[in-house]
This record gives structure tokens, sequence and C-alpha cells, in this order.
């Protein structure tokens, strides 16, 4: 018997959709700047670049981005930020003086200053992921499943990158940042607007571990996309998972009774 197919998707938008890897380099590049007073032999952007992409699926949220920066040109080991980032960077926001909230502000403030002077430059910085573009229009060409996006991002700036990228999509399916509810929020709104089979696509295991542990939540289908950001031992963590699946690019982008289940 084929598996039955989701009547709601959910999608999580960065590390699942969309690849903002450079933007986020170049935001947390001109906050470290600005804040931290870099060494005289300090690295050029290129080569810090290629570390911060390598280890940002340790950053759980936006203002640790800076402090990755920081402690990549303070020559912390790459083993040793994938293994104990919490503890680094708790030691490196001490030492630096600053408070979580005054990142956070820093970080808001410059992507803000940029978008509002070069919203075009901004854009350009993203990608989505191979493929992604050709499903999302497949399945706006299907009304079953209904597919919803439930992103941290700005529901408008998650537009303007779909259009770049050749989607149209309709707005009232983005749950965004402007919506301000948690994810786990949001997905239990949608049971009980009737969705009974609800399939989440997120990148961020801690999310999904908190949707997880929620029994209201206990009959929406998880999947990890394991080409976000995400690290190999949060990956082998979910291969021992009965409740979350792992999933990647060529999965996604196949029929669902082929999805792993």
């Amino acid at each position: 018997m084929a598996t039955p197919a989701p009547d709601l998707l959910a999608l999580d938008f960065d590390g699942v959709l969309c690849d903002g890897l450079l933007e986020y380099f170049q935001t947390a590049w001109q906050v470290y700047r600005r804040l931290w007073t870099p060494p005289d032999n300090l690295a050029p952007p290129a080569a810090v670049a290629e570390l911060f992409y390598r280890l940002r699926p340790v950053v759980e949220t936006g203002w640790e981005m800076p402090l990755l920066v920081s402690a990549i040109v303070g020559g912390v080991e790459p083993e040793a930020i994938l293994a104990d980032w919490g503890g680094i960077s708790q030691q490196l926001l001490a030492q630096s003086g600053v408070s979580a909230p005054q990142l956070a502000g820093e970080v808001d403030r410059t992507r803000d200053a940029w978008i509002a002077r070069d919203l075009e430059g901004w854009l350009q910085l993203h990608r989505l992921y191979p493929g992604v573009a050709g499903r999302l229009r497949a399945l706006c060409e299907h009304p079953q499943p209904a597919v919803f996006m439930i992103t941290t991002k700005e529901s408008r700036f998650v537009l303007l990158l779909l259009e770049q990228a050749g989607v149209d999509w309709p707005g009232e399916r983005i749950f965004g940042k402007d919506t301000q509810q948690p994810k786990t929020e949001t997905l239990a709104k949608l049971l009980g607007a009737g969705y009974e089979r609800i399939w989440f696509v997120e990148d961020r295991l801690a999310t999904l571990e908190k949707v997880a542990r929620l029994a209201e939540l206990a009959s929406v289908q998880l999947y990890l996309a394991d080409w976000g950001y995400n690290t190999p031992t949060e990956r082998e963590r979910v291969r021992a998972d009965s409740r979350i699946r792992l999933l990647n690019l060529e999965q996604f982008a196949d029929d669902f009774c082929n999805w792993p289940q």
C-alpha cells in the first residue's frame, strides 16, 4: 500500500529552500569589524569566509555570527568549535564586553541599513538550493498538498527572493517573522484548521526536537534537511532517531511516496 502523501507540507525557508551564507558572512564581518579591534595581520575576508561557511551550522541565533568570525580570526580550531560552540561562544561573549542583546541589535541594524541602502545587492547574495525553484513551481500547480513556508525571515523578503528565482508564491502561504509566533504554535494552528497529515521540513535539529517533545504535535511528520545548516554530528543523531527522519535534496525533489518513512 502506498504511503499517504501529506495534505499539508510545511517548509522552513533559510537552510531548506534558500542559501543565505554569503549574506550571513558579509553581515557578520561588518559587525565584527565595527565592534572588535582586528589584528594587524587580519586574514583577508575570503580566507575567513571559507571557514565561516563550514562552521555556520553551529550558530543557533543571529547574534552568534560575529562571535563565530571572532573565533575564526582568533585561531580557535574548527574541530573545537564544532565540538563545543556553546561553551566557546559564551567565553568569547564574556571577553568581548558586549552582551547578546547588544550583538543582536548590531546585527539587525547592520542588515536593515544594508537593505535600505542596497536592497538589490542584498537579495543577490541569496540563492535557492539546486532544484528547489522547480519543485516549488510544480507544487504550485497542484491543489494538494497545501504548502506553507514557516520562517523567521520577514515575509516580504521571502516573496522578493522567490520572485528573483522565478517563483510566483501566494503571500498568504507564508508565516514569516512578522507573524510573531513560534513555529510550534503555527503548526498547532494548522493542525487545528483541519489538516491531518502535516509534514514539516526544517534544517535546525533543535527546532525539530522542540516539536517532537509536544504531545499535541505528535502527528506531525518531521524531516531534517541534510543540505541545510546542520552538522555531521546532528545528522548522525537523526539517523538513530525514530521520530525525525533525514531528508536529502534529491528526495525533497522526488514524489512524496519516495520520501523516508
